[in-house]
């Protein structure tokens, strides 16, 4: 008698099994963040409640830290408790509006079937009014970041686009937010800090300028429009992450013919939620009138002849070097849905952006 067939079993197991792994690694994680926020809330309020003086704190660290190491191992350092404490005091505003920093009751709710029956003298950990949904690797860098819009948008995306620690970081150094922030008005940038990035038109989808620093291109090389493409082609996870949320690749290259003349797409992509394909022409120069004049004949076919009735028109991207919006607004009208951007092979200047948007946000 042959041995019965496993392998549906086996792969239904097997998934079990790995959820389980994965909820409980969220599980232990949360409550790791949820601890560390608490051990915070509780250091603030000592040092509320003793001498207000500099050498009074580094002094109750440096004891609890003693005592905690003594019995738990590493990971209570001076430099890890002060953590902690700036943590809470960067997300202290989570708590419930009904608790008080001083007297909180709520306790984490574990997953059935284990039963939570915390005594009434239990210490309990705090109850965000918005969870934490990131690791405390991400949060103690996120603590970082000054500014609080900005704080809290790298939270919802990183949350939302599953950013690893690392693309979290490089996310930050290109300074998203604030290529994102510019070409928003004041509305669109709080929204940013309330919702993340929202896409509903085309112009949300964009950024000015793009960093392809992952290309490994030298600003200062004598490479051709072909190098460029040929190496995001290459690199199309990492660009695809810098052009955002919803892009979806199409091809390259894409011929379409006029009276025997052929034209080629450089890259052909679709937005799965605006429903329109986009269409992006490399240019390693600055932008000319005829340039423009190529792309909107490039939209002006996917919309007659490739896109279907119910989608959305066509989206025209020049991404170059350097543009010159005189020579923009003078060649297109004002509803056409073609957009020049430039494109940087470094890391910006996050402070200058930084600065712009400052200056920006404090103009009549």
């Amino acid at each position: 008698m042959s041995p019965p067939d496993t392998a549906s079993l086996f792969a239904e197991v097997r998934a079990l099994l790995h959820a389980a792994r994965d909820a409980a690694a969220r599980q232990v994680n949360t409550l790791l963040v949820l601890t560390n926020y608490e051990i915070g809330r509780r250091i603030v309020e000592h040092e509320q409640g003793g001498e207000a003086r500099a050498e009074y704190g580094a002094g109750v660290l440096q004891s609890l830290s003693a005592q905690l190491t003594e019995e738990f191992g590493r990971g209570f350092s001076v430099d890890n408790l002060t953590l902690m404490r700036r943590f809470y005091l960067a997300y202290r505003d989570r708590l419930q509006k009904s608790e008080t920093p001083s007297r909180i009751s709520a306790t984490p709710r574990l997953p059935a079937p284990i039963p939570e029956t915390p005594s009434p003298e239990s210490p309990s950990l705090a109850t965000p009014a918005r969870p934490f949904t990131l690791s405390w690797s991400h949060y103690a860098f996120l603590i970082g970041v000054k500014d609080e819009a900005a704080r809290s948008f790298y939270e919802i995306e990183a949350t939302r686009g599953h950013w690893s620690l690392k693309e979290l970081r490089r996310q930050f150094d290109s300074a998203l937010y604030e290529r994102l922030a510019l070409s928003r008005d004041k509305d669109g940038v709080r929204e940013l800090a309330e919702r993340g990035q929202i896409v509903t038109r085309p112009e949300e989808a964009l950024k000015d300028p793009y960093v392809l620093e992952f290309l490994g291109l030298d600003e200062h090389s004598g490479y051709s429009e072909s190098d460029l493409e040929g190496r995001i082609i290459d690199k199309l996870e990492h660009f695809l992450r810098e052009l955002g949320t919803g892009f979806l690749f199409e091809g390259r290259q894409r011929r379409f013919t006029f009276e025997d003349q052929h034209f080629y797409v450089d890259l052909v992509f679709y937005h799965r939620l605006l429903r329109c394909f986009v269409l992006i022409d490399l240019k390693i120069g600055q932008i000319t009138h005829q340039d423009l004049g190529q792309m909107q004949m490039y939209v002006n076919f996917y919309d007659r002849f490739v896109k279907l009735p119910e989608e959305s028109p066509t989206v025209g991207i020049l991404m170059c070097r350097k543009k010159n919006d005189a020579v923009v607004q003078i060649t297109l009208p004002p509803d056409a849905n073609i957009h020049a951007r430039e494109y940087a092979l470094a890391l910006p200047s996050a402070e200058e952006l930084r600065r712009k948007l400052l200056e920006w946000s404090e103009e009549p």
